[in-house]
């Protein structure tokens, strides 16, 4: 792991060795595979967001394009990108764009604001942004704009249009900082060459979920992610005939690859993108395009639950829903017991996930009482659990304790933490969920609460 970027703590090698020979980790890119799918592929649906549809072919050759635009405004390997991009197509092509071109996209929600953002280009050393102009009302460019003139990082600002509209900074243009600006519709040139990269580098940062403190970067390298992102897509016999309906942010580990964006992607299906879980809007979609599997937090499945007796003079038919996970935060089982004669006669998954790595599934052939009373089993055969009390001494069997983690797609540390990695990894390299959980008879996970002040 000595290519694993400075202010990142890589996997022990014995480690390496262990999820090499197990063929968790394979050694492709994200970006590269993207190119196996296009040639497999190619002519199928990728992405679908309002009328627009994009190809397999379409989507590979406009990363191309995106990374060598990239490279000729300035972007260079291993600089740091906060990509801040609501659910549309260019998210995903701009992230496989900055693979390609060998930079590293910080994931950051629409929703956040200064704060946020400056905390995340502090700490990254960001040169870059990527986020639309303007959105319901705020102006993302501004703000961008106050970030480059506090500091000497960011360098570079992309903004995002929606079709038909235009920016009202104009074009391209520089200001007093030194901070260059570019429509990202013009970050477009002939592709080059692709850049050769290994699978252990970074291939993005993911954000804490903590809301208690500043986010913290997660980095997850192309081995790991593209593990988790299959796995989870056998796990739910994901094929080319599904349709995923992306209505979390697209920059959530649960909608980019538990399997999400990018397990659908691997398995030749179609992502269909929609920038809000409104219910009027989802169930519209999930008709038109016959979805077969989407992921809800409690509160949205319970605002989809809320509206179908608003909608029955104009029923939508959900019967292509096969499939629907639920996870976040507990889901209440008043609730559990109504998404599946609610929701078009689907299974319901119960799905417990952290962007820090480790992931719980129910299994789709689980009998209905597993699934609404547990959060399922570990994602791989790798995942090492243990549920330890507040000396960090393993529980008696069916007690509770807290949730402890090390695995393939559990990553050692955050980025540029070593204070908060002190406390939240133990020193044989643990992920400190933070979480209070039980196993049951079966070896599933019970999640029962959270710890205060764990990190």
């Amino acid at each position: 792991m000595a290519s694993m970027l400075d202010g990142c703590t890589p996997w022990p090698e014995e480690f390496v060795d262990r999820y090499w020979a197990a063929g968790h980790w394979r050694g492709y890119t994200l970006d590269n595979l993207l190119r196996d799918w296009a040639l497999e592929y190619g002519p199928r649906t990728a992405l679908v967001h309002g009328g627009t549809r994009v190809t397999y072919a379409n989507l590979n050759r406009r990363v191309d394009r995106m990374a060598a635009g990239f490279r000729l405004r300035g972007l260079r390997p291993g600089q740091r990108v906060v990509v801040q991009l609501p659910n549309v197509p260019e998210f995903v092509i701009t992230v496989f764009a900055l693979m390609r071109t060998g930079a590293i996209p910080v994931l950051c929600p629409v929703s956040h604001r200064a704060a946020e953002v400056s905390h995340l280009v502090r700490t990254a050393e960001a040169a870059g942004y990527v986020g639309p102009s303007t959105r319901h009302g705020f102006d993302h460019t501004a703000m961008a704009a106050d970030i480059a003139a506090q500091g000497p990082f960011l360098r570079r600002v992309f903004t995002y249009e929606q079709p038909g509209a235009s920016s009202p900074y104009g074009g391209m243009a520089v200001d007093t900082s030194g901070c260059h600006y570019f429509p990202l519709g013009s970050v477009d040139a002939p592709p080059e060459r692709g850049l050769a990269q290994t699978a252990d580098q970074v291939a993005f940062f993911l954000l804490s979920g903590d809301t208690t403190a500043a986010p913290r970067l997660i980095p997850r390298t192309h081995n790991d992610y593209a593990y988790q992102a299959r796995a989870a897509a056998g796990l739910v016999s994901l094929t080319g005939s599904d349709v995923y309906l992306a209505a979390l942010p697209a920059e959530s580990d649960f909608a980019l690859g538990c399997p999400g964006i990018v397990g659908t992607l691997s398995a030749g299906g179609t992502v269909v993108l929609v920038e809000s879980p409104d219910p009027t809007e989802c169930f519209a979609v999930i008709e038109r395009e016959r979805v077969t599997l989407t992921s809800v937090v409690p509160a949205v499945a319970q605002l989809w639950l809320d509206a179908l007796p608003t909608v029955q003079a104009d029923v939508p038919d959900l019967s292509s829903l096969r499939l629907v996970q639920a996870g976040g935060e507990p889901l209440p089982p008043a609730t559990a017991q109504r998404i599946g004669p609610g929701l078009g006669g689907c299974r319901l998954q119960q799905v417990f996930g952290m962007a820090e790595g480790l992931l719980a599934f129910t299994l789709p052939t689980d009998p209905g009482e597993t699934v609404l009373a547990a959060h399922g089993r570990p994602l791989s055969p790798d995942d090492e659990i243990r549920l330890v009390d507040i000396d960090g001494k393993d529980v008696p069997e069916g007690e509770p304790g807290e949730l402890l983690a090390r695995g393939p797609y559990t990553p050692r540390g955050y980025y540029r933490a070593p204070d908060q990695n002190a406390r939240a990894f133990t020193a044989d390299g643990y992920l400190r969920t933070g979480r209070l959980a039980r196993r049951t008879p079966d070896g599933g996970l019970v999640v029962t609460g959270r710890l205060n002040d764990v990190r």
